[in-house]
């Protein structure tokens, strides 16, 4: 890989990074387990290495955004998430920041003045 595209790369995981809790949140609406997590957002083009997820998932679960359950009657148990009530409205702030920033880049990068 040259030079540049290592340049490029390095400001896409960068941008990604900033996404990954919104992604996330977004999809946790109704309770979901860790990987079922990961295959949905993979299946939405942001895919989510296991490593960045679940420490993300017990951080947002000791904040109280999130909270979990585990459920052991299948064939094997899985720890459930889903937003709390304080993590929906952290949710809907976050996705608010999101469209107003979205606005704002939308001008920067189209030239055009704010």
């Amino acid at each position: 890989m040259n030079e540049r595209q290592e340049i490029l790369n390095g400001f896409a995981v960068e941008m990604r990074r900033g996404t990954v809790v919104l992604s996330v949140l977004s999809r946790l609406q109704s309770p979901k387990y860790g990987y079922s997590l990961i295959q949905e957002l993979k299946q939405n083009e942001f895919g989510v290495e296991a490593n960045t997820l679940y420490p993300l998932l017990r951080r947002l679960e000791k904040q109280q955004i999130l909270k979990s359950e585990w459920e052991t009657q299948g064939a094997k148990p899985r720890k459930y998430y889903v937003l709390t009530d304080f993590g929906k409205e952290i949710f809907e702030e976050l996705k608010n920041y999101w469209k107003n920033m979205q606005s704002y880049l939308n001008v920067l990068v189209s030239g055009e003045d704010c």
